[in-house]
């Protein structure tokens, strides 16, 4: 496309996650970056796992000749988080000059324990590294997306559509994260900022382990969509995440898009 040459994406949970057998990227996050990598953006990529994002900022830089800033950053219920973020905003403007797209991917919870069953901290994993992340994060970005009229993508959940077992803390966050999109939209509009929420249905590594260790509850909440696979994090999730953020769908704001092969039907 050539949109994004030289044009700044913010990427929450954005580190090199393992490669899945057939060589495409394990996680979302990674799989978004190389969707925007392969336009000529420049990246910031933020996550807790130091390694992982060096590794992202060194395979992308090498591949796809663009700039990646990698800063450890985790959102949660005893850090300065307000703080974190700005280290993060400040860094980004200090070495892009802007901001055109904020994707707040990044998100922590303990799958497969039961609402009865859940901590106050189990929950508040959930709610701080997702819920509370997206909203600092826009909140922070907000005047420069606002000077670049540009793209807000947050990520929400099935879990959350649907009301899956053993997801209650993710469930909340991620229904957080879409009515905080929705009110997002309405505000910002006037800026020509448009914000969506994309809930996706990806393999991924860490559904791989979840699937090993824990079949019961992967059983019980991950089945195969009418399509008959599940999404490959760059061509059908990146990709979208590229297109939402495109002069062609500026007016779309304040929607749900569901990316799940079929399986994120409803009314």
């Amino acid at each position: 496309m050539g949109f994004f040459k030289e044009k700044t994406v913010i990427i929450t949970g954005g580190g090199r996650a393992e490669p899945l057998k057939d060589g495409s990227a394990g996680s979302i996050g990674y799989g978004i970056a190389l969707a925007y990598a392969k336009e000529g953006a420049n990246l910031v990529l933020t996550g807790r796992n130091v390694k992982k994002l060096e590794e992202a900022k060194e395979e992308l830089e090498r591949l796809y000749n663009i700039k990646v800033l990698a800063i450890q950053a985790d959102i949660n219920s005893g850090a300065d988080n307000e703080a974190t973020v700005k280290n993060v905003i400040d860094r980004t403007i200090e070495e892009f000059g802007r901001i055109d797209v904020l994707i707040n991917n990044a998100q922590a919870s303990a799958s497969g324990v039961t609402l009865a069953e859940h901590t106050t901290e189990q929950f508040d994993l959930a709610m701080y590294s997702g819920l509370y992340s997206a909203f600092y994060y826009m909140k922070a970005c907000y005047p420069y997306l606002k000077e670049t009229k540009g793209s807000v993508i947050n990520f929400a959940s099935g879990a959350g559509l649907f009301g899956n077992f053993g997801q209650c803390s993710y469930a909340a966050a991620k229904e957080g994260i879409r009515g905080l999109t929705r009110v997002a939209a309405t505000e910002w509009g006037k800026d020509g900022i448009n914000v969506n929420v994309v809930c996706p249905l990806a393999w991924t590594s860490q559904l791989e382990k979840w699937k090993e260790y824990n079949p019961e509850a992967f059983a019980a909440n991950v089945h195969m969509p009418p399509m008959g696979h599940f999404g490959h994090t760059e061509l059908e999730i990146g990709r979208a995440c590229v297109q939402l953020a495109s002069p062609d769908f500026k007016f779309m704001s304040g929607e749900t898009i569901t990316l799940e092969g079929g399986l994120g039907q409803r009314p």
